[in-house]
């Protein structure tokens, strides 16, 4: 999230996108025909170019602030990236089973419809970002955004299927499996908007094919599931041998 805010802010110090000779008339209080804008997103930087005179419209320590704070920010994405692909290759932990009298047959179904609404509501969310993100942030908006969503997602779905996927499971093959629910979901409303050439926003229809997809990859899941897995073979083992 502070990528995006990063990237909003240092749009918001350029020159307007759609009327810049506007930005640069008030920047500089002068009627002169704009010739050109020249902008960079790192380091930020943006002047006006009127014939052969050029203004920096962006200051100098607006600009040194902001390529500190986008070294930072970039050091904070890599670590929380490194720690998350740190988790998918941990130690399994114990294997949780539906000895507890827990209903495979509701959990799966819960699993399948309401897991499907909150992924829908997530990417309600997501897909407002998505303006938001592009509009602001341009393509280094655009580019965190995609970052930020699929992170999100990822946790988002590994949340579901601890409470509600599929048994028997160690934590390690739960965090896996929401995480590749996330990603193929995000994936696969991004290929049915590709393929529409609605790109680069979401539309309104990518809210419910969220929720079908999800469900699609979670009913996927839950059938690979019901065969006798690594884990689930090594608890039988563990039980013959008691």
């Amino acid at each position: 999230m502070g990528g995006l805010v990063w990237a909003t802010v240092v749009t918001l110090s350029m020159p307007s996108w759609y009327d810049p000779d506007r930005s640069c008339g008030q920047k500089f209080l002068t009627g002169d025909s704009l010739t050109t804008v020249r902008s960079g997103w790192f380091p930020p930087s943006a002047s006006c170019v009127y014939g052969d005179t050029v203004r920096q419209y962006m200051s100098t320590t607006r600009s040194v602030v902001l390529s500190i704070i986008g070294v930072l920010l970039l050091a904070v994405i890599v670590v929380g990236l490194i720690l998350v692909l740190r988790r998918l290759t941990g130690d399994p932990g114990l294997v949780r089973t539906a000895d507890d009298g827990i209903d495979l047959r509701r959990r799966r179904r819960n699993h399948l419809i309401f897991g499907a609404v909150d992924m829908a509501l997530a990417f309600a969310l997501v897909t407002l970002l998505n303006v938001v993100a592009i509009v602001f942030g341009d393509l280094p908006g655009g580019i965190l955004f995609v970052i930020l969503t699929l992170v999100g997602l990822s946790a988002f779905g590994v949340a579901l299927d601890k409470h509600m996927g599929p048994l028997p499971s160690t934590a390690l093959e739960s965090r896996r499996r929401g995480t590749v629910a996330g990603l193929m979901t995000y994936g696969l409303v991004f290929a049915a908007t590709a393929i529409s050439g609605q790109l680069p926003f979401f539309r309104y229809w990518a809210v419910p094919a969220a929720a079908v997809a999800y469900a699609l990859v979670v009913a996927v899941q839950w059938s690979r599931a019901s065969k006798p897995g690594p884990a689930q073979a090594r608890q039988e083992v563990g039980r013959v041998e008691l």
